[in-house]
């Protein structure tokens, strides 16, 4: 029979040991944050483990003390207390990374730390040897001396708390009470066990300030009816994926009906997602971004069969809707390592979203990911280059495209056309970064470059003795709507040096009653300055004849698409030709674009254009090489 000293029991040993696993348990099944300050918690967990069971098999060895080398009850006790002092160790390394140190101070805290545990566990070696401290004579008769563990466990203690208070306000402060509270509880243990000269619940101890860490930092409780957690664990997941070099396969279903409403998903939905989320793959974890979102998050090495279950979830998805029949988008899609190191699939997901149909499915390849990214690139850039609001930025370049005048036979006109040269990219396409720049409300800074840069060539060109009669440049809408734009416009004219009938602006007609009625209000202000205009894209979308006739244009550009059509259908000429004679003797110019051969050019002359624009004259060519078309003055 063993019989242990009469102030211990393996009661709480065993205790220890059996939350351990319980602790390995919910990790193994619950969702964990697993960042690097949580393989920290794992090493304590398996450390404190080792240590109630170090101390367990130390007291049963005392029960052999003189029968047995001394070896064999100095090892558990070495470890026992290696276990307690790395666990101690261990928790002061885990505050490093929420208290964002300096580099110096960061050496500083672990140095103290380290060069304290190698210490403790030097004297806990030497102590026994020496006799200082506890020791087994020949006879097998234990002694104490100097006790080293009270000494080093209240250094850790005390070390921890000062750093902690002293560092307190860059830590959220519940969870600075929170550690601390446990902190206090463990220690209060230890004392009221050393007055009653026990020794039995050390290690039960060392318990709280994880159980503490684990609630505070790492729990992120599932939805107990849908089963997911939230969006933070998904960004958690994902760091601790790339970081790890684990490719996951990334399931998202998006609902527009509850998201941002404040409904939750119905019943009905509840299970299918539940049971989908668990029935094909291992190891999944299912993710509320949003009231509509979810993301299922599946290890592809651990189910290297995914692509024949993300089929079979789809089929069983394909069953299930029509129970409940609301409009939804599923996206499926791999990790990139880009996309991962800025973890962003919440912004990427979101971004395929929009390109989609309700009621659809896309799987997103390498392509799509390039796509954001660059996008995400293109969106930094033109952010800075409106940030930074220089005129003069080479990263905006103005081309333009010669204008044929029929009636001189020359070229005395253009078309101011965008550009953007960005490092990483090389040259961007209008139809590649405009629509990007209105979504982002940042057109104004690239039209007023544009404006500015063509007028100061325009200036140039003049100067040199070349007839240019003006350059045409595109706003947007965006930009008309601005309070100060015929300020701006006027101001940037003024200060090129250019003339005001050199420009001409191109604006797009608007369906919305409140935007004409800016458009017309800005437009009647700069004609009488001397400025002219352009209709553009005369044929395409919505034309008002009403409207049309209340601004006071002086070109209308008919688009390459009329022009394409009057080729290939008599009644579509025979309409093109009636309105553009009805423009002309309306004293309105016509403009037609993309003329691209002789058989064009013929029918465009017939079809009472004045000017003519198109590959056949000339590509877009950078402006400063538009002197290649121009004549000079005699």
């Amino acid at each position: 029979m063993i019989v242990y000293y009469e102030n211990y029991s393996p009661v709480g040993d065993v205790l220890v040991m059996a939350t351990c696993l319980v602790f390995a348990a919910l990790i193994r099944t619950a969702y964990i944050n697993r960042t690097k300050n949580f393989l920290y918690l794992r090493d304590m967990i398996v450390l404190l483990f080792v240590s109630a069971m170090g101390d367990t098999l130390y007291h049963i060895a005392m029960n052999y003390s003189g029968s047995i080398p001394n070896f064999f009850i100095y090892l558990p006790r070495f470890i026992f207390h290696g276990g307690l002092f790395g666990n101690l160790w261990l928790y002061v390394l885990y505050m490093k990374q929420p208290l964002r140190l300096e580099p110096e101070a960061n050496r500083r805290y672990f140095t103290i730390a380290t060069v304290a545990y190698i210490v403790i566990m030097v004297a806990d070696v030497i102590f026994p040897l020496l006799h200082w401290g506890f020791y087994i004579d020949a006879a097998g008769t234990p002694h104490d001396g100097i006790p080293v563990f009270p000494f080093g466990y209240f250094f850790f203690v005390i070390y921890l708390v000062y750093i902690l208070l002293r560092f307190h306000r860059r830590i959220f402060r519940q969870v600075v009470i929170g550690v601390m509270a446990s902190v206090c509880v463990a220690v209060l243990i230890v004392v009221i066990q050393q007055i009653y000269g026990q020794s039995s619940f050390t290690a039960a101890s060392f318990l709280f300030p994880i159980y503490a860490l684990l609630y505070l930092v790492h729990a992120n409780p599932y939805d107990l009816e849908i089963g997911a957690v939230n969006e933070s664990a998904f960004e958690e997941l994902i760091a601790y994926s790339y970081q790890k070099k684990e490719e996951l396969l990334l399931m998202s279903l998006f609902m527009h009906d509850f998201d941002g409403s404040g409904r939750k998903y119905p019943q009905e939905i509840h299970e299918p997602v539940r049971v989908l989320s668990t029935q094909y793959f291992r190891n999944g974890t299912l993710f509320q971004i949003s009231g509509g979102h979810l993301i299922l998050a599946v290890s592809t090495a651990r189910n290297p069969d995914y692509t024949i279950k993300a089929q079979k979830l789809l089929d069983a998805f394909a069953g299930a809707y029509p129970k409940f029949r609301l409009d939804y988008k599923l996206v499926f899609t791999r990790t990139f390592n880009k996309i991962s190191a800025e973890n962003d699939y919440v912004g990427f997901i979101h971004y395929l979203h929009e390109r989609m149909e309700e009621n659809s499915f896309l799987r997103a390849d390498d392509k799509a990911a390039r796509e954001y990214l660059e996008d995400k690139y293109i969106i930094r850039e033109l952010a800075d280059i409106n940030a930074r609001g220089d005129l003069e930025d080479p990263r905006v370049e103005v081309y333009c495209q010669p204008v044929y005048n029929l009636n001189s036979n020359t070229y005395d006109t253009a078309e101011a056309l965008m550009r953007l040269r960005l490092p990483e990219t090389g040259m961007l396409y209008p139809e590649r970064f405009i629509p990007i720049a209105e979504k982002q409300r940042v057109i104004g800074i690239l039209s007023k470059i544009i404006l500015h840069k063509t007028c100061k060539q325009i200036k140039n060109l003049t100067d040199a003795g070349y007839h240019l009669r003006r350059v045409s440049i595109n706003f947007s809408l965006f930009d008309v709507r601005e309070e100060d734009f015929t300020g701006t416009v006027e101001r940037i004219i003024r200060e090129s040096g250019a003339s005001n009938d050199q420009v001409a602006i191109e604006i797009t007609e608007s369906q919305n009653e409140q935007d004409f009625e800016v458009i017309k209000a800005k437009v009647n202000e700069l004609k009488d300055s001397g400025i002219k205009f352009y209709l553009d894209d005369f044929g395409t979308g919505y034309s008002n004849f009403e409207r049309i006739m209340e601004l006071p244009f002086d070109i209308i550009k008919f688009d390459r698409s009329l022009v394409i059509a009057s080729d290939s259908d008599s009644k579509i000429r025979m309409m093109v030709a009636h309105l553009a004679k009805m423009f002309s003797e309306m004293n309105y110019a016509v403009l037609y674009e993309g003329v691209e051969n002789d058989e064009d050019e013929a029918r465009c002359r017939m079809m009472s254009a004045k000017y003519l624009q198109g590959y056949k004259y000339s590509r877009p060519i950078p402006i400063e090489r538009l002197s290649d078309y121009l004549e000079k003055r005699m």
